[in-house]
């Protein structure tokens, strides 16, 4: 698969969150910048650290008008019960079909896992950068520095 460019327009999703509500990038437009970043499962260990990178650094984010979207396989349950023992303050999108995966050109290894990629979304729905190889630990300082 082949990961968008930095300028191109970010392909519009609907999909159900870790609580079941619907979630559309459209909804953001005009209003906040998105950090959409896929990971591959919920509760492993890397993937953790991201999550918690992001949700201790939350309210830089906030204070860049931006939210954080994180993308896997994992249905609502599985987010849901993520969520709760790590304390995240953002929603998880549940891609079960592989569809946001698919239009991100994020590549999903096995059926199951999808490759760590992170999309940074302006108001104008326009992707402004794209981290196409992401290290865990350090990557939520990389975005907050992205949006700087």
């Amino acid at each position: 698969m082949t990961l968008l460019t930095e300028g191109s327009q970010a392909p519009a999703f609907e999909v159900n969150d870790d609580s079941g509500s619907t979630v559309r990038l459209a909804d953001f437009a005009g209003k906040k910048n998105v950090v959409l970043y896929f990971y591959p499962k919920d509760d492993t260990p890397g993937c953790t650290r991201e999550a918690c990178g992001f949700r201790d650094n939350l309210s830089q984010f906030d204070s860049k008008s931006t939210v954080i979207l994180g993308v896997s396989l994992d249905d609502e349950g599985s987010h849901k019960a993520f969520k709760s023992k790590f304390s995240l303050p953002f929603q998880l999108l549940a891609d079960t079909g592989g569809e946001i995966c698919s239009a991100y050109g994020v590549d999903v290894k096995d059926g199951q896992y999808p490759a760590r990629v992170t999309y940074v979304i302006g108001k104008d729905s326009r992707i402004k950068k794209v981290f196409p190889s992401v290290s865990p630990d350090e990557h939520p300082a990389e975005v907050l520095a992205a949006l700087q």
